[in-house]
């Protein structure tokens, strides 16, 4: 099911940018693109067991989030991955990993230290 992501008068990009992905089928739209290039949305729709309005409202997810694009060529609208919004994800990720890192080793710490003092 496609969901309005709209709802939020001004979304962050990083909302965006997770919650488009956070679609399994958005994600697999964005993998093709990645390792074949740019395509036609009739040939993104022929790939899965959805209609091609379905696949369309997924796109429009998509490029609302920026993750893709579209070209338009005569009557050929091409989509194109854009990655740039994903490295924003990654940097909040790798600090939230930061974050549970530091807790780990806290814990590690207290769990060395009780076994000392036994």
């Amino acid at each position: 099911m496609v969901e309005r992501i709209d709802s939020d008068p001004a979304p962050d990009p990083l909302s965006l940018t997770l919650k488009a992905a956070g679609d399994p089928t958005r994600r697999a739209i964005l993998t093709h693109l990645a390792q074949e290039g740019p395509a036609r949305v009739t040939d993104i729709a022929a790939r899965f067991d959805t209609s091609l309005n379905a696949v369309s409202k997924h796109i429009m997810v998509l490029e609302r989030a920026g993750l893709v694009s579209r070209r338009t060529r005569w009557r050929e609208h091409l989509i194109e991955v854009n990655l740039v919004p994903l490295q924003q994800a990654f940097r909040w990720f790798q600090d939230l990993r930061s974050v549970w890192e530091l807790r780990l080793d806290a814990l590690e710490a207290h769990f060395a230290k009780d076994q000392t003092d036994d």
